[in-house]
């Protein structure tokens, strides 16, 4: 409607003012009115007159509106792409902040631990099932720099524990994180070291936790304190699990075991390390 007035409207308005100009001739004439002049002025003056200037305001305001509304659509469509700079802006410098928080962590983590072997990879696809708590990386038996073998454990840049590698193929890998059901992993606690398992629970892991269970005799467990791998299997020792929430017992209070929050936020993970290799220590 806005373009065909933009179009057409002159022409409109001139049609409408013509018709006003001929009825108003018209009426003049019909009622005897002598001189052409005098008639044509007395129409201008009429209400017929009146309709047409009416008609001529009625087209200057659409013209005006039409005009007026291109101009605000026009500051409008700046104004949103200024925004959108804007706002692309921040979130780049969010990322960019983020990535050098993370390569600044890798460092320091690699300057401790300059004997490991470390594979980055990211983190393409998490598993849908609610049975399970896994996700797949990028990396594999054909595109990974250093191999990887299944067992081998995965950390994020500042040396928390993620997981471990369970499946293989050429590009990529599933990792088992430490939540899972089926985890395993030795641990040190307390400032004793007492020996325990930091193992998988299906309860726990729908509130994004794991058990401290099988410890060894007269250990203690303390709200807050930090569980660290113990070196068993592929996993080198004092990696960060997690830290103990809750201490509970069962086993009409004979048996006690800790409840372990992930050091590692698994929600937030983006990209991973996988430890190839490492010094055992003795």
């Amino acid at each position: 409607m806005k373009e065909y007035i933009k179009k057409y409207g002159l022409r409109i308005a001139l049609a409408v003012i013509a018709v006003a100009l001929i009825v108003a001739l018209a009426a003049a004439l019909l009622n005897g009115r002598a001189g052409l002049l005098s008639n044509v002025t007395g129409a201008l003056t009429s209400p017929v007159g009146q309709a047409a200037s009416s008609a001529v305001e009625w087209i200057e305001g659409i013209y005006g509106y039409i005009y007026q509304y291109d101009q605000l659509l026009a500051e409008n469509n700046a104004l949103r792409a200024q925004l959108a700079q804007a706002q692309q802006a921040a979130i780049d410098a969010a990322e960019y902040k983020a990535e050098n928080e993370q390569l600044r962590g890798l460092l320091e983590f690699r300057q401790k631990h300059t004997d490991y072997v470390l594979e980055p990879a990211k983190i393409t696809e998490w598993s849908s099932s609610n049975w399970e708590s896994t996700f797949r990386i990028s990396k594999g038996s054909a595109n990974a720099a250093n191999p990887i073998d299944v067992g081998d454990c995965v950390i994020t840049e500042y040396g928390a524990l993620v997981g471990q590698v369970i499946e293989e193929g050429d590009s990529w890998c599933t990792v088992r994180t430490v939540i899972d059901s089926g985890i395993d992993v030795g641990a040190l606690v307390g400032e004793a070291g007492a020996v325990g398992m930091c193992v998988g629970d299906f309860s726990l892991m729908q509130e994004n936790q794991l058990r401290l269970t099988y410890l060894s005799e007269n250990a203690q467990l303390v709200e807050g304190e930090a569980v660290l791998t113990s070196g068993r299997g592929s996993i080198p020792q004092g990696l960060i699990i997690g830290y103990i929430s809750n201490v509970l017992s069962e086993g009409n209070g004979q048996t006690i075991y800790g409840v372990v929050e992930p050091a590692c936020d698994l929600s937030s993970l983006t990209q991973v390390f996988i430890i190839t290799d490492f010094t055992i220590q003795e």
